[in-house]
């Protein structure tokens, strides 16, 4: 009987497993749409040639039947082998080296190989996003994570859905070859990736959608093997080995993960942001460092990624993108390199954007002597402390002390605080991640500039005023962006109602924003959905 319900109900935890084995296509990335469509257009043609060419009546391939049951799950030769001999039909293996197209088995392999990666740039990768949350989750309890693919464009697939990092070990089509392994539904690849991860099968679980991986996995000797029903197939997964099948793995989340905060994570609510986006026009904006970029050691380490670029310019082709950061304006604009985005450097007390928007605080340059005195005191007071690095903006002052030793940094911090002291209030402290640092004592932050943006956009034309048409979205992982979240969920300004707020942290915690993401990547991942998305707005 078909079994679907939470990890608890069934008695287990994934997350008390040593390492889990995912399979790629319908289990992680939604492709196997693509393979079907691939593996569709490869033997329809061939099928119709031949048929004319003997006389005889040419019967297509059926998706519904043929593909979960001769090719799924298998290395594209042996997929190629299997569905000929059903249909009685033998040809010559010939060499990996046929020319697509050509008349043998390798060659009608080597087409479909084509097909499919004509079809993968055309419309790119969808992913399960519940999928992607639950091994992330798994990642965070200490499991090791490894993904097996029949498919030797797993890793072009995995790079285009941006997932590469999430995997500690991958087994695909390439290795079938070069290592001459059995492919699904032999246990081959099953026992690699449980080798490479360097445990015993008998101590893990794996996540399979196709007949044949199934049952590899369960010649495997893997603790668990779950099915994900996504051909209305349960029965026949559960046949042939699964001890558990799920439409949908976001079943096996254990409760204690959704407990932990009642933030929902962002990705696996798509579909409900969605919902509550349509008929609006958006607004996106976006902190830097920590947001875009991972946090790292050194603050000019923080180079942006060609693919977060690349993604930022797409969604700036559609919606109104603005970059809110600490860093000074012109840094920033420099790191992201992209002339139609707005920019607003040190919290927000310099603006500037296309169409001649420009702001500075009207009061910021009264600052600029406190701040001087400021830098120059602390680069006194800190100079023997290895590690510390003190970062002069123009209208702020950023202790870092990610690179000092845990005894410094009180020390650290008293030197802060004395700055702050003598500055006469002119200074005001703040923090961040591993940074402690000084800003002018105005009453301006990012939720100030965002108000400010807001109706300055509005009154430029850059988007319609009217409280159903704009609606702005605020990604940040800072203690700083709190402000911005903050003006989002009290709906202030002027031409906007509530935006929402999106964290991006390794964990739920306490926050004002309404969503959650764990990284930059599950960010770029959000804003691909955005760009993808059908219609005028998601």
């Amino acid at each position: 009987m078909m079994q679907k319900a939470d990890s608890a109900k069934h008695g287990f935890n994934l997350a008390s497993f040593s390492a889990g084995v995912f399979d790629l296509d319908g289990v992680v990335t939604d492709t196997a749409n693509v393979h079907c469509a691939a593996w569709k257009q490869l033997f329809d043609d061939y099928l119709r040639s031949r048929a004319q060419a003997k006389g005889e009546r040419f019967e297509p391939f059926n998706a519904d039947v043929d593909y979960p049951r001769y090719v799924d799950g298998k290395p594209r030769y042996q997929g190629v082998e299997s569905f000929l001999a059903s249909r009685s039909i033998t040809l010559a293996y010939g060499s990996p080296d046929d020319p697509p197209g050509y008349e043998t088995v390798c060659g009608l392999g080597n087409l479909k190989d084509r097909l499919f990666g004509e079809r993968l740039k055309k419309d790119g990768v969808d992913v399960f996003d519940s999928s992607v949350a639950l091994i992330q989750h798994l990642r965070g309890a200490g499991l090791k994570i490894a993904l097996v693919s029949s498919s030797k464009n797993a890793a072009a697939v995995l790079e285009t859905a941006g997932l590469s990092q999430l995997f500690d070990a991958r087994v695909d089509g390439n290795d079938i070859e070069r290592r001459k392994l059995k492919g699904k539904p032999d246990p081959d690849i099953f026992l690699l990736a449980a080798n490479l991860l360097e445990v015993s099968p008998s101590g893990a679980f794996a996540v399979e959608d196709a007949l044949s991986g199934v049952e590899a996995a369960r010649a495997a000797g893997y603790a668990l093997v779950v099915g994900v029903d996504r051909a209305d197939q349960a029965n026949a997964l559960l046949e042939q080995g699964a001890d558990i099948v799920v439409d949908d793995l976001g079943e096996l989340m254990p409760d204690s993960a959704s407990s932990e905060s009642t933030l929902p994570n962002a990705l696996a609510c798509y579909e409900e942001i969605a919902h509550y986006l349509a008929d609006k026009r958006l607004v996106i904006f976006l902190d830097y460092d920590g947001t875009l970029t991972p946090i790292v050691d050194r603050p000019e380490l923080a180079v942006l990624s060609d693919d977060m670029r690349e993604t930022l310019r797409k969604v700036a082709e559609r919606f109104t993108v603005a970059i809110v950061s600490g860093r000074d304006r012109a840094d920033v604009e420099q790191l992201v390199a992209l002339d139609n985005l707005v920019y607003a450097g040190s919290h927000g007390f310099d603006i500037a954007g296309p169409g001649g928007l420009h702001m500075q605080q009207e009061r910021a340059e009264e600052f600029l002597p406190a701040l001087d005195r400021a830098e120059a005191e602390l680069k006194q007071e800190l100079n023997d402390i290895e590690g510390v690095i003190v970062e002069r903006k123009r209208y702020a002052i950023a202790v870092h002390y990610r690179l000092v030793a845990e005894e410094h940094i009180e020390a650290i911090e008293e030197a802060v605080e004395h700055a702050v002291e003598v500055s006469a209030s002119m200074l005001r402290r703040t923090g961040g991640k591993k940074i402690f640092e000084l800003r002018p004592a105005l009453s301006w932050d990012k939720g100030k500039a965002l108000s400010w943006l807001l109706d300055a956009l509005v009154h430029s034309g850059e988007v319609e005023p009217g409280d159903k048409d704009i609606l702005p979205l605020y990604f940040g992982d800072d203690e700083t962006d709190e402000d911005a979240f903050k003006v989002l969920r009290e709906g202030q300004g002027q031409g906007h109602e509530q935006g929402l707020g999106l964290l991006v942290a390794e964990a739920p915690q306490s926050t004002e924003a309404h969503y959650w993401l764990e990284d930059p990547q599950a960010v770029g991942r959000f804003l691909q959905r955005l760009c993808n998305a059908d219609g005028e707005l998601p």
